[in-house]
């Protein structure tokens, strides 16, 4: 009797529909065998941009949840404890091998959701809130807006992704999201992902407390 091999569970929490392909969308295609829930917590009722999450969804293998958390120009501070039930209530609370997430300190210079989702996330783990065996953050930098966001070398995982895989992902930029060549976005899709690594709670909240926010 063959043995079915427990597929590898994997949640991916993000503030926008697009920051998932961004930030980690070679590591998703790269892993189509993986059991994906995607959360984005912004533009669930945005006509244009809330229909492409989900058909980019089925490009990445995953499924997902959309939710409708404040995202307005103005990017007002939000209460750590609105953002950390907005999490709970669209995450399936169940134990995880895999998260992924937005750096307290942002993927480039600077988007408050970004920061706010990143400190929510390593609070709830560390609360036990949430259950994962490893947390993954996106890391990435622009030196205050000198260049478009590329991946810190010295992160503790780099993924250089192949030709194939970066135009896959860069077509569910363009092509599902419709972001034109000579946008922000497309110029930005990262052809190496990076990302820091905690198996330990107690490490990333330490991390997290030492980081200059």
């Amino acid at each position: 009797m063959e043995m079915q091999v427990q597929k590898k569970k994997v949640a991916v929490i993000v503030a926008h529909p697009d920051d998932e392909t961004l930030w980690a969308g070679g590591m998703l295609l790269n892993n189509p065998d993986w059991d994906c829930f995607i959360v984005t917590l912004c533009r669930k009722y945005d006509s244009d941009r809330a229909p492409k999450f989900y058909k980019a969804l089925d490009a990445l293998h995953s499924t997902g949840i959309m939710g409708d958390l404040d995202d307005g120009p103005d990017q007002i501070p939000l209460d750590q404890l609105e953002i950390d039930r907005l999490i709970l209530q669209l995450l399936p609370i169940i134990d995880y091998d895999l998260i992924l997430t937005h750096n307290p300190l942002g993927e480039y210079t600077r988007h408050l959701r970004h920061e706010e989702i990143g400190i929510s996330v390593i609070s709830l783990w560390y609360e036990g809130k949430i259950s994962s065996k490893e947390l993954m953050l996106f890391a990435y930098e622009d030196h205050n807006k000198q260049y478009h966001p590329k991946a810190i070398t010295l992160a503790d995982v780099q993924l250089n992704l192949p030709t194939d895989l970066w135009q896959k992902k860069y077509e569910i930029v363009t092509q599902i999201y419709g972001f034109t060549p000579d946008s922000w976005e497309a110029k930005t899709t990262p052809k190496t992902e990076a990302y820091w690594k905690f198996t330990n709670k107690k490490d990333a909240w330490k991390w997290l407390k030492n980081v200059k926010l």
